[in-house]
């Protein structure tokens, strides 16, 4: 049986493989996911998406299942709770950091009509591909992302840096850097 070509950062172990064929670089437009993905990538600063991806299922008990409306009522006897959580990313800045951009993410559901236009918008509602020759091309922030974590911060966004704005465009699709001998690649 013929094994399938994939970008080397995701062949640590199955997990990985498994996001990355099913989820990264695929364009997702469901506004709780994509709230989902915004907040695991504001919990990876200075981590590992490994290490986050490996607590998912913690962090979506923990965390209303990304219900921006529930999360962004929690409190600071949720916020102690959570800090005790074995199971998360235990760091109080970026718990009370997830608090605040579940309210901005209400805020821009509410002006744009959904989040997903407004984090589309910035693409005009297209994938950015760049095919890159192999995983040394990659970069971790872009003008766009430097754009996006700019707006981002106007608008209230905590934790919401360059690096942090690429990462989640690369998860949700926004952009595709699949390597070019990756079966998931397209090809501009």
């Amino acid at each position: 049986m013929k094994t399938k070509n994939r970008c080397t950062w995701c062949l640590k172990d199955d997990m990985y493989i498994a996001y990355h064929d099913t989820e990264w670089g695929r364009p997702l437009h469901d506004d709780q996911k994509l709230f989902e993905f915004l907040i695991l990538e504001s919990f990876q600063a200075g981590l590992s998406w490994w290490i986050v991806l490996r607590k998912r299922e913690n962090f979506r008990k923990a965390f209303a299942h990304f219900d921006a409306k529930k999360i962004a009522r929690f409190d600071e006897k949720k916020i102690e709770a959570l800090m005790q959580d074995v199971g998360i990313v235990r760091n109080r800045l970026k718990i009370v950091s997830a608090i605040n951009n579940a309210k901005v993410f209400l805020k821009i559901q509410k002006e744009f009509g959904s989040f997903d236009a407004y984090v589309w918008s910035f693409t005009k509602g297209k994938t950015i591909r760049n095919c890159p020759k192999d995983i040394s091309k990659l970069t971790n922030k872009t003008p766009l992302s430097d754009q996006m974590s700019k707006d981002m911060g106007k608008r209230g966004f905590t934790f919401r840096g360059s690096t942090i704005c690429y990462a989640f465009m690369q998860a949700v699709g926004i952009v595709d850097d699949h390597v070019s001998t990756c079966f998931r690649a397209k090809k501009k």
